[in-house]
């Protein structure tokens, strides 16, 4: 049988390498401010026309950052905050932005072809002009967003909540509408839009 100096040493020991490793997550879940040339990617920064491809971005905070025409294509955003970022114009193709956080963002004129928006939180966001063909909006909430002439077509709206949205001119034809809800949204001139709300 141990001593129980032995035993103490034994669980010191262990109590030690447990802490070292909390510490280790610890940093490694805090990373540095990124900074790319003059852009500095954090809450406000100013990156407009940034080439952030396949970056890494997720779970960042850049609530009101300026993205406008930046190349984001197949960056990972996942549960980034982006509450009130500008990213008119942005080339997001095939971008990572499940379980966003972007109220109030504006993506005027967006490239999001085949980007991943599923779980997205984007109430009142404005998407007028973008493209989301084939994009992936799943059980996401876009209330009183706009999708004023957005091209939607292919894309997967299953379980999306659309409540108090302007689809004006916009485009879902080939869409998956399954569970999708759009309660008080205007749809004139929209091409694929459900007639029987």
């Amino acid at each position: 049988m141990p001593s129980l100096k032995t035993l103490g040493c034994v669980l010191g020991l262990g109590l030690s390498a447990g802490l070292l490793g909390t510490a280790t997550l610890a940093q490694a879940d805090a990373r540095e401010p990124l900074v790319l040339g003059s852009c500095g990617l954090w809450p406000h920064g100013r990156c407009q026309g940034a080439d952030l491809r396949h970056r890494d971005l997720s779970g960042m905070d850049l609530a009101g950052i300026d993205l406008r025409g930046a190349k984001l294509a197949r960056a990972n955003l996942t549960a980034a905050n982006l509450a009130g970022a500008l990213l008119d114009g942005a080339d997001l193709s095939g971008a990572r932005l499940n379980k966003v956080n972007a109220p109030g963002a504006s993506f005027r004129n967006a490239r999001m072809v085949g980007a991943d928006l599923e779980f997205a939180r984007v109430m009142r966001s404005d998407f007028s002009g973008a493209d989301l063909t084939a994009a992936n909006l799943e059980a996401s909430k876009a209330a009183f967003s706009w999708f004023v002439g957005a091209s939607l077509r292919d894309a997967n709206l299953q379980e999306a909540k659309f409540t108090t949205t302007n689809l004006q001119n916009s485009d879902l034809r080939g869409a998956l509408l399954r569970y999708t809800i759009f309660p008080d949204s205007t749809f004139e001139g929209c091409q694929g839009c459900p007639t029987d709300w």
